[in-house]
């Protein structure tokens, strides 16, 4: 029986490094967001229809991936990950795969990696 197709995405508003759990090597994707990284937006803070299509994008680019897997972790220091799940939980599509969402701060490539690994292999 093949193993369950595995996701860890860490992300902010402005980037997500995704990478699938396997028994082998890591494989890093990166998706940039076209959302502005030098400013921050608080909850208070109206945000234009452009920036907010553009912020939309992003967020569809990281579903086309996320479809394909069973189980996906979440994780990062903004709310960006919230807004995915929120976006992703009113989507059919993505009714069957198992969410979860974690705060962290930002992360080496080898705590991505090593939070990734832990994650599923002790948590699941």
């Amino acid at each position: 029986m093949k193993n369950p197709r595995r996701l860890g995405v860490w992300m902010d508003h402005s980037i997500a490094h995704l990478m699938e759990f396997t028994d082998e090597h890591f494989e890093v994707q990166t998706i940039e967001s076209e959302y502005p990284q030098q400013k921050h937006y608080g909850q208070d803070t109206p945000i234009s229809t452009a920036q907010r299509n553009k912020q939309y994008k992003y967020y569809r680019k990281l579903g086309e991936v996320i479809k394909d897997y069973y189980q996906v972790i979440l994780f990062g220091p903004t709310d960006a990950k919230v807004e995915l799940f929120n976006l992703l939980s009113d989507d059919s599509r993505f009714l069957k795969i198992q969410v979860e969402i974690k705060d962290t701060d930002r992360m080496t490539r080898t705590q991505l990696h090593s939070f990734v690994n832990e994650y599923f292999t002790v948590a699941h």
